[in-house]
């Protein structure tokens, strides 16, 4: 296959794989919920429920698309892209298996941490167009969340960047040859796990949009499609940091010569989105001050402690 089809292969798939993925996680994160919590879920619409995913799907296609006549038009529309773009976007440095990624970037890190910061955009424009007292705080507050927990991801990563020696994904797999990541950088992992779970507000760190506080967070005036976007948007979230932990700190497509690399990067993203919906089955959610506090008391100096320590290892041993 010809290197430019290959690449366009790369790209499609990745952009319709991610958002199919997402649809579909929307019913796999209910029946799974359902397995753990002990009922059952989805299960009247097609086998197990899964079309459920679907009807889901048609209702937001075919549900009135209404624009608050008080709201900044505009920027009300602009806001529930904004999010899909910067997930689709961070796909793009995501190495699946060797040559299979759209870019390998130099800086691939760095571009990571650029997308998951613009997706903070959306939610605070969602909030500040819908001009809504309930969805402002919640744009609010989901912009302090995600602007500290962006500033403990950044600096887990370092002592990665240090022990691979570069910000390409595909040099940091490489690295993972012998041990992977997370055994020397436990630490790290910790953090950056904790800090992907409160940039994707997902639960327990669902915060900004936290029902029983603030109606539906910054999202209070959407419906349909766009508020169908915010919703995909926070699955692709999930998708993508259970992609990156998995490269990063569990070797990526490494494994076994029995199966294709492909197989073993699926398995590892897989499990973890498993994680992701095991969290929300099990933990309850913190107050708002806690969960500031946990970030700046527990989570800054841990960062630093790791940063300190793989910096005087990696001068012991000459890396």
């Amino acid at each position: 296959m010809p290197d430019s089809v290959f690449i366009y292969v790369i790209i499609f798939g990745t952009l319709f794989g991610s958002i199919g993925g997402a649809a579909v996680l929307v019913w796999f994160e209910r029946r799974l919920l359902g397995f753990w919590q002990d009922r059952l879920g989805p299960n009247r619409v097609g086998p197990f429920g899964i079309g459920l995913a679907f009807a889901d799907i048609i209702k937001l296609f075919t549900k009135e698309d209404w624009v608050p006549p008080f709201a900044d038009k505009f920027v009300f529309i602009f806001a529930p892209t904004a999010i899909m773009m910067a997930m689709l976007l961070g796909f793009a440095v995501v190495p699946y298996g060797p040559g299979l990624y759209v870019v390998d970037l130099n800086i691939a890190l760095l571009f990571f941490l650029g997308m998951t910061s613009l997706a903070v955009y959306s939610v605070l424009l969602g909030g500040l167009a819908s001009r809504n007292k309930f969805a402002l705080l919640g744009g609010l507050r989901s912009a302090a969340q995600m602007v500290s927990y962006e500033v403990f991801m950044g600096l887990s990563l370092m002592g990665v960047v240090m022990l691979s020696g570069s910000f390409s994904l595909v040099d940091i797999v490489n690295a993972q040859q012998d041990v992977w990541f997370v055994f020397s950088q436990f630490l790290g992992f910790l953090v950056f796990t904790i800090a992907g779970i409160a940039e994707s507000h997902r639960l327990p760190f669902d915060l900004p949009e936290a029902e029983h506080e603030l109606v539906a967070g910054f999202h209070t005036e959407y419906s349909g499609m766009k508020f169908g976007m915010f919703m995909v948007g926070e699955y692709l979230g999930v998708i993508l940091i259970s992609s990156m932990i998995a490269t990063i700190f569990f070797g990526g497509w490494l494994g076994p010569d029995f199966l294709p690399p492909i197989f073993w990067f699926g398995l590892k993203s897989f499990l973890l989105v498993c994680f992701f919906v095991l969290l929300r089955a099990a933990i309850p959610r913190p107050r708002y001050d806690q969960l500031m506090s946990f970030g700046w008391k527990i989570m800054l100096p841990l960062t630093l402690v790791n940063l300190m320590v793989t910096g005087a290892v990696v001068l012991w041993w000459g890396y």
